[in-house]
């Protein structure tokens, strides 16, 4: 069985993993965990906006080791439930309902696991959910785990 979890370092989302792997799993199980953050667009080149620039690759760079690190502590948990697993990490630039919808079908899951935050559904209307875009465009089975 092939399983994409996607993580964003949250609490919900730690939550969400260890909820999940309470269930029993076949021991060839791979799993990808992958989290997404946003590179800045607001990238300049030139002239006296030199400095601005390196304040945004900056911002970049701590925007990337942070979901390096959710993704780390997301399979150290994975490992820590089940030392039969194959598990890979990715950090990908992008928003994260479309990294996970493209990396689940890069990787072939037969499974997304999300977490969800327990907004209600008007939060859902005006700030929009990754885990109902998922679920909604998802070519696999989707697992949300609502904390």
């Amino acid at each position: 069985m092939k399983i994409l979890i996607a993580t964003d370092g949250s609490p919900y989302c730690k939550s969400a993993v260890e909820q999940f792997l309470q269930a029993p799993f076949a021991e060839n199980t791979q799993v990808r965990i992958v989290c997404a953050y946003k590179k800045s667009s607001l990238a300049l080149s030139a002239g006296p906006m030199i400095k601005l620039k390196d304040s945004y690759a900056q911002v970049d760079k701590n925007a990337f080791q942070l979901a390096e690190e959710a993704a780390n502590h997301a399979a150290s948990i994975v490992r820590a439930k089940n030392t039969g697993f194959t598990i890979m990490t990715a950090v990908l630039d992008g928003l994260p309902q479309h990294v996970i919808l493209q990396e689940a079908a890069v990787f072939n899951a037969d499974l997304i696991v999300v977490g969800a935050n327990g907004h209600g559904f008007s939060e859902h209307l005006q700030a929009g959910s990754v885990s109902m875009g998922v679920a909604l465009h998802a070519k696999c089975s989707v697992e949300i785990v609502r904390i």
